[in-house]
């Protein structure tokens, strides 16, 4: 079915002011007189397309911009991906929707999948292969160094976090350390590392979730996904300054092997943590690798996980949650979202929050002790006890708009890949501020 955009409003018989109108193999998108984006009444269009149960198209006529073009991609895209859209021709702007598509797509076929496919090991890999690959396409050279410590090996190197995390599961955690060096100096500084959360599946441990929260825990793994794919579409755009990449990985499951309530666990940096709900992992893994990025004198550090079930309470899966208490690059992090047109929204990271996570046993614990906690802002406190300088130059990303359970009225169920473009904007807008 062919595909046009129209400013004219749709004949009347129909309906009034409707978005579709349909004439023999054609249908057309009428933008006329509304108070929403075309950009957000053409992703709308296309789920509607999709609900009709119409699975291949071609997108005609002038009115065919970039951005309009990914907008209907984002809202014809299904899981099951059994369709097909062809684009027209869009000039300087072709190689810019193919790189939004490839990464994009990464992200969400990669949450999509079920953890007996992505587990720890599997994670960590598709992302290597991944970013090397469009480093040897778009940088034009192997750019990329990687390594990936696994099972026992996480124990004898005292990445304690993901070990402890992971060791209760028949698949090994997992961690990966990428190194993307187009500079090809290794005495290159580091522009910036990216620490990913990349929990294959959650059970909550013996902090056991019921059934209808576990259904979709496969998912967890949505910031390591999202950082990957953000560095990726960043390379694409022609990145050239040095970033690292930690994948933190891992699957939560309850067996006789595996961390229970009461553990403490004594990390690289000397902090001791409790374990007060084994459902509070994702801190405890990401910890490993914001040490591991601490250590690198990056520009700044940006993390990524789907952490809190209270930043979705709050944000529903509309917007992603940004807490830091670095103004500018919370501002620079706005405005890049503002560029691409992507949902985030920020939520309070104070002193205070840093003063709720105490523990009788240990330095801190994993859950607020605090009668009505603010539970992202004292995730994000736990977090902060792994940044050398937690004040300046770390952002941490709740990634609330990451999955859906259900659909919307501009998204099919599943991985929608919200947040790849503002982190690559981010990337490449601070590599051009020195």
């Amino acid at each position: 079915m062919q595909i046009q955009l129209s400013n004219l409003p749709a004949p009347k018989s129909w309906g009034k002011n409707p978005l579709l109108s349909f004439s023999d193999n054609q249908a057309t998108i009428h933008l006329e007189n509304s108070e929403k984006s075309d950009r957000t009444l053409i992703q709308k269009a296309a789920r509607k397309l999709r609900g009709q149960g119409i699975d291949d198209v071609e997108l005609v006529g002038n009115d065919w911009s970039l951005e309009n073009c990914w907008a209907f991609y984002q809202g014809f895209y299904t899981a099951k991906q059994d369709w097909a859209v062809e684009f027209p021709e869009l000039g300087d702007d072709h190689e810019e929707l193919l790189a939004r598509i490839q990464c994009g797509d990464f992200v969400r076929e990669i949450i999509n999948l079920p953890s007996s496919v992505i587990t720890p090991l599997e994670l960590a890999q598709r992302s290597a292969r991944f970013i090397a690959g469009l480093a040897e396409e778009y940088a034009g050279k192997s750019a990329v160094d990687f390594h990936i410590i696994s099972g026992e090996e996480l124990k004898a190197q005292n990445y304690l976090g993901i070990w402890n995390v992971g060791k209760g599961a028949e698949n090994p955690p997992a961690m990966l350390q990428l190194d993307f060096n187009p500079t090809g100096n290794p005495e290159s500084p580091v522009l910036a590392c990216l620490v990913g959360k990349g929990i294959t599946f959650d059970s909550g441990g013996y902090s056991i979730k019921p059934s209808n929260f576990m259904d979709s825990m496969r998912t967890d793994m949505g910031g390591a996904a999202l950082v990957t794919g953000a560095l990726g579409l960043a390379i694409a755009r022609g990145l050239n300054r040095r970033v690292k990449l930690f994948l933190c990985c891992a699957e939560n499951l309850v067996s006789g092997n595996a961390f229970k309530l009461g553990d403490i666990i004594t990390y690289r940096n000397g902090v001791k943590a409790e374990i007060l709900n084994t459902d509070a992992e994702g801190r405890l893994v990401l910890a490993d690798g914001l040490i591991d990025a601490s250590s690198e004198n990056a520009q700044f550090i940006l993390d990524a996980a789907t952490l809190t079930g209270a930043a979705k309470v709050a944000l529903g899966n509309d917007y992603h949650c940004v807490l830091s208490m670095d103004e500018e690059l919370t501002t620079d992090l706005f405005n890049a979202a503002k560029e691409e047109q992507e949902p985030f929204w920020r939520l309070p990271f104070e002193e205070l929050h840093r003063s709720q996570i105490s523990s009788s046993f240990a330095d801190i614990s994993n859950t607020s002790s605090a009668a009505l906690a603010a539970g992202a802002s004292t995730a994000t406190a736990f977090l902060s006890h792994f940044v050398k300088d937690y004040q300046q130059n770390w952002l941490h990303l709740d990634c609330s708009a990451t999955y859906r359970k259900t659909p919307s009225d501009l998204w099919a169920t599943g991985a929608t890949g919200l947040g790849v473009q503002t982190i690559a904007n981010l990337l490449l807008t601070k590599a051009t501020q020195l």
